[in-house]
């Protein structure tokens, strides 16, 4: 396994994203922000100038363009939430953008080859417990979220996500510790000793709404201590450093599986 990394995914495209950016910079980790141009929620969404600000620091990637479902969209639909949000998102930053991420984890295979049609390089999943890299780089998997889930939910979650096999013993570690920051803890630290890549993500609304950003910044000062900053990682460095067979993004539409 190699040796440990960390890398950081933010979600939702949130106006509190630019704390998290300040709180990043202070710890010196790379993050990717996966935001959509409008969120059909109600959420508000960062501004065109503050996009251009963040884009200045960190990797952007898509959302979808309003934060769609994908599985609960028509194909039509689907597809022109991913390769308009693309578009949108680069009219804004004036350069490519190359990652995408599920909008809650919600898609189908078919759906992997619209993201690698519009020309995306790689897009990760809200697949969890994980602490490598998929083979497949449309299907990128994390490791937790920066989040109090319960480990009724860590089970539901390794149940219906499958790939068992990836899985299983990194459940074991987390269902010895009753809290979740000790969970946390105990996976970054065995990671540490053993190696792998140990991939968080959040959203920043979360993290206002809980009252979470000290426990954030103290994870980070002691992450920092055991990582190096060559492996603090953004998505696309994970992804050109670590998966074999990025796509070419003139492949034309398939169907990925």
């Amino acid at each position: 396994m190699t040796a440990a990394a960390l890398c950081f995914s933010v979600d939702d495209g949130h106006p509190l994203d630019m704390r998290m950016a300040n709180l990043l910079i202070k710890h010196n980790v790379q993050a990717s922000f996966f935001v959509p141009s409008r969120n059909s929620e109600g959420q508000p969404v960062l501004s065109p100038s503050a996009l251009r600000e963040l884009s200045g620091k960190f990797e952007i990637g898509s959302h979808t363009l309003e934060h769609r479902y994908l599985s609960r969209l028509d194909m039509h639909e689907a597809l022109r939430q991913i390769t308009e949000g693309k578009r949108a998102l680069q009219d804004t930053l004036g350069k490519p953008v190359q990652g995408f991420c599920y909008p809650g984890g919600k898609y189908r295979a078919i759906h992997c080859g619209m993201v690698q049609s519009a020309g995306f390089r790689y897009a990760r999943t809200t697949q969890n417990l994980r602490l490598d890299v998929e083979c497949n780089p449309l299907e990128i998997p994390t490791t937790l979220q920066f989040y109090p889930h319960p480990r009724t939910v860590l089970i539901r979650n390794f149940i219906a996500q499958g790939h068992w096999h990836h899985r299983w013993q990194t459940l074991e570690l987390l269902l010895q510790e009753p809290h979740w920051l000790d969970r946390l803890r105990r996976l970054f630290a065995w990671t540490v000793r053993h190696g792998g890549i140990f991939h968080l993500w959040c959203h920043s609304l979360d993290l206002e709404r809980l009252g979470l950003w000290q426990a954030l910044d103290r994870f980070l000062e002691e992450a920092v201590e055991w990582i190096p900053c060559e492996r603090r990682l953004n998505n696309l460095q994970l992804v050109t450093r670590y998966c074999n067979g990025i796509p070419d993004a003139h492949a034309g539409f398939q169907i990925i599986r």
